[in-house]
This record gives structure tokens, C-alpha cells and sequence, in this order.
């Protein structure tokens, strides 16, 4: 609706995990390289945990993007499924083609599949976003999984991504081996102040390097303030204020702005 007026190609706020938008920040980055490494070294287990909306999804995606062809990747969005029907998900999105419907097939085809790859020199990343759903059986099943290797490297590198539960539950004494088993571990943290206005300023510019609309000190501030730098609260808020302004037809988002539009969210 606002898209015209203010001269941008696409709306610079929405919620969905766009790449295209991803913004490095320095939790990002390390965040970013602890995964390069973890992967590229083969250390098997790596997890990041973060709270709610701070980009762990994106964070994903974007990782995906940078892998070059000799990684095979698969992304499991919600692994809240039984424990067969997780494995069936994970060799269909590593295009394993088998007729096995038990987990001991299921198994023995994704660890062929493995070794062929190694044996091509290929390495394998499964990403499990919202891992904070895996039940304790789950997980333990993740960690049989860890155990598919050779004598010198791990065939399959498993990313364990989610909320700070997670942790909670990688915690449990019944999940001592597959916390001991973790060799790379990052904790998402929000947007600093300063962060906060470059991530604004970024995601105008992604969306329209012509777009004529700013946001005044004053106002990013305020958005710090109610959003914490919690990057999903910063583009709802956002969005808002550009309809806001859209309907008032400023070009401008000031305080007084924001200040209605958390009014209306809250």
C-alpha cells in the first residue's frame, strides 16, 4: 500500500526470512562464521539457540546461499514429527531415493548416501530449525545420527537451531551424550542501539536505493527502546509507521509517529 508512495521496489519490513534483507550485525557474523567453521571442519553438532525473532531463520537461509556445490544441504523448517517420519523428511530433502519406510532402512540408505558423497568428496549439512520442539527420543535420535562417520570425519553435519528451551533440554541428564557431543555452540543476542538504525537504513536501501523516506533519530530510538533490538519487533513496528506515515503522507517517520503505532500494536 505504501510501497509507491515512499518509491520502494518491495516492502522493506516484512517478517518473512529473506535473505535478500540479511543483515550482518556482529552477533550475526559470529554467529555466521561459527557455522563456516563448524561445517567446513566437520565437527558433527552444532547448535544456535536465540530468543524469539532474532534472526536464527534468516541467519539459515543465508548460510544456505553460501555453501558452494559440494555441500549438500537439507533445511527441516518444523521437526515436530515422529521419529520415522523425521528420517523420511531428511533423505527427501537430500534427494535420497528409497523404498525403505522403517528406521533401520531409512538409516542404512542416508548413511550409503553419506558415504558416496564423502567418497566424491561432498559434505552434508542438516539444518533443524525450531529444534526446541524435538522431544528428548528426538534428540537422542540426532545423536545416532552424529554417530554416522569414518575412522578420520564425521559424514553429516547436523545444525541443532532454536529458542533458548533447547538449552534447557540439552541440559537433561538423559541427553548427557549428545550434549557432550556439541563441538560448536552460539547464542544469538539482539540489536545494539547503533545496530538497530543501520538495520532500519539496510533494509531501506535493500528494498528501494531511491526510496524517499527517512526515520528520524528520535524515532529509531524510541524503536530501540519498545523493540529491545529484537530485529522481527523492529520490522513490525516498522511496517506500521510506514503505513502510518503513508495515510499522513510524511516522508518522514518521527517520535510521534512510533508512539501511535506501538499504541496500536501493544
Amino acid at each position: 500500500m505504501y510501497k509507491d508512495f515512499y518509491n520502494l521496489r518491495e516492502y522493506p519490513f516484512n517478517v518473512t526470512p529473506d535473505p535478500t534483507f540479511y543483515f550482518s550485525s556482529n552477533h550475526h557474523n559470529e554467529a555466521f562464521a561459527h557455522l563456516v567453521y563448524g561445517i567446513k571442519q566437520r565437527k558433527g553438532i552444532l547448535v544456535v539457540t536465540g530468543e524469539v525473532g532474532t534472526g536464527k531463520t534468516t541467519l539459515c537461509r543465508t548460510l544456505l546461499n553460501h555453501l558452494d556445490s559440494k555441500t549438500k544441504t537439507a533445511l527441516i523448517l518444523n521437526p515436530n514429527f515422529s521419529e520415522v517420519q523425521l528420517l523420511q523428511l531428511i533423505t527427501k530433502d537430500l534427494g535420497i531415493q528409497t523404498k525403505q519406510k522403517n528406521k533401520f532402512g531409512l538409516i542404512s540408505a542416508l548413511n550409503e548416501f553419506l558415504l558416496n558423497e564423502t567418497r566424491r568428496g561432498n559434505n552434508v549439512v542438516l539444518i533443524l530449525d525450531e529444534s526446541q520442539n524435538l522431544n528428548a527420543r528426538q534428540l537422542e535420535q540426532i545423536r545416532l545420527l552424529s554417530n554416522l562417520e569414518t575412522e578420520k570425519e564425521k559424514l553429516l553435519q547436523i545444525i541443532l537451531v532454536g529458542q533458548p528451551e533447547l538449552l534447557e533440554k540439552l541440559n537433561l541428564s538423559s541427553l548427557r551424550q549428545l550434549n557432550q557431543r556439541i563441538t560448536v555452540r552460539y547464542h544469538m543476542q539482539p540489536l545494539d542501539k547503533n545496530e538497530v538504525d543501520a538495520y532500519i537504513h539496510h533494509r531501506l536501501k535493500v528494498a528501494g536505493p531511491e526510496g524517499r523516506v527517512q526515520f528520524t533519530p528520535e524515532a529509531i530510538d524510541r524503536i530501540y527502546s519498545h523493540s529491545g533490538g529484537t530485529p522481527r519487533m523492529v520490522n513490525i513496528l516498522c511496517d506500521r509507521a510506514l503505513l502510518a506515515g503513508f495515510v499522513q503522507e510524511a516522508s518522514a517517520i518521527n517520535q510521534n509517529i512510533i508512539e501511535s503505532c506501538i499504541k496500536e500494536i501493544t
